[in-house]
């Protein structure tokens, strides 16, 4: 009987291990939390009576991924500029925003990310690093105008970091982010990232433990949902894959990101953010290694930093006079 207990005891813990990851696999995934008014309602005045017409490129799977692209209004481009959206929305938010730059003379191509709008399946990537593959494609097939600016909000302000700190962030000649996700534990980011998002952590944590093996199988599984209204889900991406999830982000290490930027950025923030805490983005970046200037623009919430007139103007004003190192220490208010 002695002997058979050291076979038999790491069987039964492994048992027991896998059984707990299917049942968090099966029941723990995210549940949709109630509709965020702040996120939801300011986007129902925009105007979109001019938006653009959808156009496509094809990513190296075969994939035709859509943006759209407004021409700068002046005779001589001066630059280009894309915009990456937040979580859940799809290129149509950065409408405000794109016909600013485009009116101060920018070439602007606005993406709709893998996994929203009409790029591919709703929610869903194929692997952790297909984002930046994509937008790596997507600027060899279109070709912007340089100089290049890389400006993200939320979520893609989140990815535009992932791409500063990545070997291939010389394809900008400089990045900006607005109110950028960071990460689930950043002081930058309330509780619950302010009633935004719902992560099923049983199933996450099964997950990193999975993909910590090498197992992916898993990875189309849903984790996070977003607060939308019954209307927004109809049109938006209610809830992220795991692979989804991780890709439109920060790595993990999101101070090792920052540690990597060699291009010059920005930040920029409203002051009345419900989702991030806009006075903690500057020690943020310099505890991790990167004095960078940060914005607060006074008046402002989260949505507003892309819809309201005197916000659009601060980040025109940011694009258009980002020619300095980032390594200036500058906190302001506009």
């Amino acid at each position: 009987m002695s002997t058979e207990l050291p076979i038999v005891m790491p069987l039964v813990v492994l048992c027991g291990l896998l059984a707990v990851i299917a049942l968090a696999l099966a029941l723990g995934g995210p549940k949709r939390p109630p509709p965020l008014a702040s996120i939801n309602d300011p986007f129902k005045s925009v105007d979109t009576s001019d938006l653009p017409a959808l156009r496509y490129f094809t990513a190296r799977d075969d994939t035709p991924l859509a943006y759209r692209r407004y021409a700068g209004a002046l005779a001589r481009t001066r630059g280009s500029v894309t915009l990456i959206h937040g979580s859940s929305a799809t290129g149509v938010s950065m409408h405000s925003l794109a016909k600013a730059l485009a009116a101060a003379g920018y070439d602007v191509i606005v993406p709709d990310m893998r996994g929203h709008g009409a790029s591919g399946d709703k929610g869903r990537i194929a692997y952790i690093g297909q984002l930046e593959d994509d937008l790596s494609d997507m600027l060899d097939e279109l070709q912007p105008l340089a100089p290049r600016t890389l400006l993200g909000f939320s979520a893609g302000g989140g990815f535009a970091l992932r791409f500063a700190g990545d070997a291939r962030q010389l394809a900008f000649d400089r990045y900006v982010l607005l109110a950028p996700f960071l990460h689930q534990s950043a002081p930058s980011t309330r509780k619950a990232v302010g009633g935004w998002a719902h992560v099923g952590l049983p199933r996450t944590i099964a997950l990193v433990m999975l993909n910590g093996l090498r197992i992916r199988a898993f990875n189309h599984s849903p984790t996070i949902a977003y607060a939308l209204t019954p209307e927004a889900t109809a049109k938006l991406t209610p809830q992220y894959a795991y692979s989804l999830m991780q890709n439109f982000r920060p790595h993990d290490d999101y101070r090792a990101d920052i540690r990597a930027m060699r291009q010059p950025l920005e930040v920029l923030v409203g002051a009345d953010d419900e989702v991030f805490l806009a006075d903690t983005f500057a020690p943020v970046f310099a505890d991790a290694g990167r004095v960078v200037p940060v914005t607060i623009v006074p008046g402002v919430g989260h949505i507003g930093l892309t819809l309201d007139p005197a916000a659009l103007a601060t980040i025109v004003g940011v694009v258009d006079g980002q020619r300095q190192e980032a390594l200036t220490p500058t906190v302001s208010a506009s």
